[in-house]
């Protein structure tokens, strides 16, 4: 599969790097320079990469509520921030803009990313309201960037939103691949560091063996080796900031801890050691 090539692993880790409030969201605080960001940035980039994640993917995970149509400052902060950690980044990296694909793979397109994650197709409602996703209109923006080599990966099951597609998701799936042919497609739980249902990912797989299919939360020390007998690769966020929490009491971004990326990761390949 290209996603062993890519991260030159089996069963690899792509680790979440939750960049801080930007300009224009709503969590941002006026007296914060982009300088503190990139800082803050930084540091959890060396504790993901020191504690030996397979992989980065660079989400603007604080600018909540998600826009779906993002403002230029966003992805032009975040092009900034990309900009200077790139002589830092020793390992595969993606970018997600959320919750905005065409934004995504355009952030993509300046930055050199490798991959994508993002919401690329079927129709939603959810806290954002309704909002409708045009795959063929996602396709050849990237198509006309030139972007032949850029992997993207699919919400099938976005977290917090839900479907109006009353198909199954592994019909959903099985349409997408024949329509799409996605890269990699992401199974959530409802939220955040929420456990995703075994059964639920299983069939997915089950019914597309030859796709990948990423176990997009809830990775935790106790629950990785029951998700990687189902999926291809594991996308962590929450579990490697500190004391596990996605925010502190005053809803800023957590930091990450290296210790506990390092201790994660000595599970994951005790996991591959093992594979057959």
């Amino acid at each position: 599969m290209w996603i062993e090539k890519m991260f030159k692993v089996k069963k690899p880790i792509i680790a979440m790097l939750h960049l801080d409030a930007l300009p224009g969201d709503p969590r941002f605080d006026s007296n914060t320079k982009m300088t503190t960001i990139i800082d803050h940035a930084r540091a959890d980039l060396n504790s993901l990469q020191d504690g030996g994640v397979d992989g980065i993917l660079i989400s603007n995970e604080m600018s909540l509520p998600y826009q779906r149509h993002v403002s230029f400052v966003t992805p032009a902060a975040m092009a900034r921030i990309i900009g200077e950690l790139k002589h830092d980044i020793s390992i595969p990296f993606g970018v997600d803009c959320i919750s905005d694909g065409q934004a995504s793979i355009e952030l993509a397109a300046a930055v050199d990313a490798d991959f994508v994650r993002g919401t690329f197709s079927g129709v939603y409602v959810g806290d954002g309201g309704f909002y409708n996703n045009d795959i063929s209109n996602i396709l050849r923006i990237k198509k006309s960037l030139f972007l032949s080599n850029l992997k993207l990966l699919y919400f099938i099951n976005p977290e917090s939103d839900i479907n109006l597609d009353t198909r199954s998701l592994v019909e959903i799936a099985k349409s997408l691949v024949f329509k799409a042919h996605p890269d990699g497609m992401c199974v959530s739980a409802a939220g955040a560091g929420q456990d995703v249902n075994n059964t639920l990912m299983s069939n997915v797989k089950k019914s597309l063996p030859n796709e990948v299919v990423i176990c997009n939360t809830g990775c935790r020390p106790e629950t990785i080796e029951e998700k990687l007998k189902i999926a291809d690769a594991a996308i962590v966020g929450t579990y490697f900031k500190e004391n596990g929490n996605l925010e502190n009491d005053n809803f800023e971004n957590v930091r990450v801890d290296k210790n506990r990326v390092q201790n994660f990761m000595k599970i994951v390949q005790n996991i591959r050691n093992n594979l057959k």
